[in-house]
């Protein structure tokens, strides 16, 4: 399954990760692809606000690991960016395969740790804030979220 969005500023950015939150599970991997600035962590921001998360979320570049504790479910925010020439044998993988969603920036650079079937995003940037977003993935647990997901829907 494959579906793809342009959105036009940071909101409706957040709003998609609103949407896709509704749909997250325990132990589901979202690796996030794209280059410096391409909305990556505001995705992240999105996905935290649907899941009930009213902590301040920033990107992880230099802890590597943040974690977002609350229930129903919680997110675990890795950015793998600083581990391209490092021991990656740091414990991520407990939070990879763990009882939350697991959402990992730069994730090509842990990829020995990327479950069988995650969700791919992938961010563009396009100009100015507008940004196109690749959603993919096999995992048939998610399908309602590419049949329900779209821009402008109001979260």
């Amino acid at each position: 399954m494959e579906k793809e969005f342009i959105t036009y500023d940071a909101k409706q950015t957040i709003d998609l990760g609103k949407q896709i939150a509704k749909y997250v599970f325990p132990n589901l991997v979202i690796a996030l692809t794209g280059d410096l600035g391409a909305g990556k962590t505001t995705l992240v921001q999105g996905i935290a606000l649907g899941l009930g998360i009213n902590e301040k979320v920033t990107s992880p570049t230099f802890n590597i690991l943040k974690c977002y504790f609350h229930n129903p479910i919680s997110l675990y925010h890795i950015d793998a960016y600083r581990l391209l020439d490092t021991n990656k044998d740091i414990g991520l993988e407990e939070f990879i395969d763990g009882d939350g969603v697991c959402v990992i920036e730069w994730p090509q650079y842990i990829q020995e740790y990327l479950p069988f079937q995650f969700l791919k995003v992938e961010l563009h940037h396009l100009q100015d804030n507008a940004r196109k977003i690749i959603i993919q993935t096999d995992i048939n647990q998610l399908k309602e979220l590419f049949d329900e997901i779209e821009v402008n829907k109001n979260v």
